[in-house]
């Protein structure tokens, strides 16, 4: 009998919210889908991004649009966990996303 402390590494990264670059950009497309569903929901992120309707459809599908996107989901909790409940995924896996597709730290550029 396999008991749940025996899972491969594989099915614990996949747990822990580890996503690569396609599965981020599947995830923020969901996320996506998820902002766009409701009028109030989409009229919040167009006024946090400054986006009129004729930018947000010339946008639409861009990797920059899907950073903002999850970028303004991640950024309010109460947001996240309903997205993450839509979509059927922790929110860990939102944030991994975000942190995947996002701008780079920093940090890490010893500033």
């Amino acid at each position: 009998m396999k008991r749940k402390f025996d899972a491969s590494p594989k099915d614990r990264s996949a747990r822990a919210g580890e996503t690569g670059p396609a599965g981020a950009m599947s995830l923020a497309e969901g996320v996506m889908d998820f902002v766009v569903a409701d009028p109030a929901r989409l009229l919040r992120f167009m006024e946090a991004s400054g986006l009129d309707p004729a930018a947000l459809r010339a946008a639409a599908g861009s990797p920059d649009l899907l950073t903002g996107i999850l970028d303004h989901v991640v950024s309010d909790e109460e947001t996240l966990l309903a997205c993450a409940g839509a979509l059927g995924v922790p929110p860990e896996r939102i944030t991994a996303a975000w942190r995947r597709l996002g701008p780079p730290d920093p940090d890490a550029f010893g500033a």
